[in-house]
């Protein structure tokens, strides 16, 4: 998160149009560019909302030099697959105008110990041109 944070501010600072999405159910992806603010999770979210009252200003915050924030989240432990939540995540912000935002960059902040092959499906489905894996030298991420 701290890799993906700091990448989401330095193209930025450069410019850019940034979304950085947190792919963590743990939710702390955005935190740094929040100034410590926790966020709604998407899954939260669409768990209280009714889907005509679902909008992307809910769920898209901005922070740190415009960085704009959104935090997957996932489901209760032991009940269903982080990898599915992203899905989900993807496929709201789909339906509630996030192809409106002429992003420059996404930056999907996936965590390091990935158990679950459902976070290969966005890559799969083409929610990306291109894909560049940036790792911490942690054991597990490696």
């Amino acid at each position: 998160s701290t890799i993906s944070a700091n990448l989401s501010v330095a193209l930025a600072r450069k410019g850019h149009s940034i979304l950085q999405v947190g792919c963590d159910p743990k939710h702390d992806s955005t935190k740094l560019l929040l100034h410590g603010a926790t966020i709604k999770t998407v899954l939260d979210y669409i768990r209280e909302t009714s889907p005509d009252r679902q909008r992307l200003q809910y769920v898209v915050h901005t922070g740190t030099f415009g960085v704009h924030c959104v935090e997957a989240g996932g489901p209760e432990p032991g009940v269903g697959c982080a990898g599915r939540g992203i899905l989900t995540t993807f496929e709201l912000l789909d339906r509630i105008g996030i192809k409106a935002y002429p992003y420059d960059a996404i930056i999907y902040d996936v965590l390091g110990d990935v158990v679950c092959g459902g976070f290969a499906v966005p890559i799969r489905r083409e929610y990306a041109d291109k894909v560049y894996i940036v790792t911490s030298g942690e054991f597990m991420s490696l």
